[in-house]
């Protein structure tokens, strides 16, 4: 698939034909990446990045100690890519992204969502469920089991769930900012992530 930034200085094809995983996401976190009602992320095989000249990154820590890696042109500012060392996939952020099959979206963190959901969408109230086939926690990295028993590493690029809110900090290659936890619930979701991750 091909896909670029706003500007069309940086540009690239995706390492296959689709997404192993295509979600929409209302949590604060990607609406205040995206500036708007949600985000979007495609979830796809680690490939090399595009001409890293052309890229700058924000790092952004994650509640399991993890530095989440947001990569966006320098020219429009357009967010590219998400990915975190060592892991097998990365995010690739929807809008960038021509000939996307929108309905097989899952919308997640739906309980924080600023727009109507299509009607008979897959959704989740907020990260999608563990199960043996589909472990993604929202910006976390968890196990997929496959139905041939094979595992495989999933992030969802970006999307913090209630895991912060605060400073997002200067988008600089060496940018490196936290976020603080917030929300009523927000222990209960620290220990189910946890009890995922062990």
């Amino acid at each position: 698939m091909d896909a670029q930034c706003q500007c069309g200085a940086v540009s690239f094809k995706t390492p296959s034909p689709k997404p192993l995983a295509l979600y929409i996401c209302h949590c604060h976190e990607c609406r205040r990446q995206t500036s708007s009602a949600f985000g979007a992320s495609a979830i796809f095989p680690r490939f090399p990045l595009p001409d890293a000249d052309l890229l700058s990154c924000y790092r952004r820590p994650l509640a399991n100690g993890d530095t989440l890696h947001c990569y966006f042109c320098k020219q429009c500012g357009t967010r590219l890519i998400h990915s975190t060392p060592g892991k097998s996939v990365v995010s690739v952020k929807g809008g960038c992204i021509d000939g996307l099959d929108w309905k097989s979206a899952i919308h997640i963190w739906t309980k924080s969502a600023m727009v109507p959901i299509p009607e008979g969408a897959d959704t989740e109230d907020e990260a999608p469920p563990a199960t043996e086939h589909n472990q993604v926690e929202s910006g976390q990295t968890v196990n997929v089991n496959t139905s041939a028993s094979s595992s495989a590493s999933y992030i969802l690029g970006g999307c913090g769930g209630p895991l912060g809110s605060g400073d997002a900090g200067s988008v600089t290659s060496d940018s490196t900012a936290g976020t603080s936890p917030a929300g009523s619930d927000l222990a209960a979701y620290y220990r189910r992530v946890a009890d995922i991750l062990d």
